[in-house]
């Protein structure tokens, strides 16, 4: 259902700049978002100009402290998980990869949390928002694998296992006007507390041991190749400054705008899996 069309070429000439930039590095740091996915049949939450295209996700105080809240998010996620899980990547992860195993792509810091440049290949990752095939416990840290809370969720509501909804980013599903009072949010097996999944929610801070890694990554970096995000969010911006403070050139790969178009060196505005599957072809000439 999520199989990725093959994108159309990119423009020779728009890529020049950007083959001129990365032929001779080695040490190139790929900083990836939400832009990387969408082939695989994931949404994302932002327009061409950075704008919101539907309501912020939850935030975490309001997962923590409400069980309403809760309930919501996890019947959505009830909805859309098995939409997720079949998504496979597309021919932007699986160029990235080809550059990582061709020793031209030092590291891969991606803002999505779908696993899927794992999938196509990539070793050198830091899942910088986490990855939500994951589910952890809020009290005793527990982990366990997204699938063995979907049966359990199932289990708890029967009701809700023939619900279909349109696939939204994250995982979830855009479930509008339902009454969620009566969904029952199975608690951990382990401890009875509150199950999250392992992913960065908005108003919660990154792990700072993995934002210090993902800094060392771009101090280490010859150049930083940012692809499908539009730096909206602190979390991926805050290492293309450091880059730029750093005099590391930056390479930017959107379709849309980005918060670096000012300070970026090269900008290729196209699809994602194609500027990169030319730009592999290119370095290979």
């Amino acid at each position: 259902m999520h199989a990725a069309p093959t994108p159309p070429p990119a423009e020779p000439l728009a890529l020049a700049p950007l083959l001129d930039l990365l032929r001779d590095r080695t040490r190139v740091v790929a900083l990836t978002g939400a832009g990387c996915s969408t082939d695989s049949g994931i949404p994302d939450y932002r327009d061409d100009a950075g704008a919101w295209k539907r309501k912020p996700p939850v935030v975490l105080a309001d997962f923590v402290r409400r069980e309403d809240a809760r309930q919501r998010y996890w019947a959505r996620s009830l909805v859309g998980w098995p939409f997720f899980a079949r998504a496979r990547p597309n021919v932007a992860h699986g160029a990235l990869a080809r550059l990582e195993a061709a020793g031209r792509l030092h590291h891969l810091v991606t803002q999505n949390v779908d696993g899927l440049h794992q999938r196509a290949g990539s070793r050198a990752v830091i899942d910088l928002h986490g990855r939500l095939d994951v589910v952890e416990c809020l009290a005793c840290r527990r982990t366990e694998p997204r699938d063995d809370v979907q049966a359990r969720l199932l289990a708890s509501n029967p009701a809700w296992a023939d619900r279909t909804a349109a696939f939204a980013p994250d995982g979830d599903a855009d479930v509008f006007a339902e009454d969620f009072a009566s969904f029952r949010v199975p608690p951990c097996p382990a401890c009875g507390g509150l199950l999250k999944p392992g992913v960065v929610f908005f108003g919660e801070s990154v792990p700072p041991a993995r934002v210090a890694d993902a800094y060392a990554r771009v101090r280490e970096a010859d150049a930083l190749l940012v692809v499908g995000t539009s730096l909206q969010v602190f979390s991926g911006w805050r290492f293309v400054r450091e880059a730029a403070d750093r005099g590391v050139p930056i390479a930017i790969v959107n379709r849309g705008a980005t918060r670096a178009d000012g300070i970026a060196r090269v900008k290729v505005a196209g699809s994602c899996g194609a500027v990169l599957e030319a730009l592999v072809a290119g370095l290979r000439a």
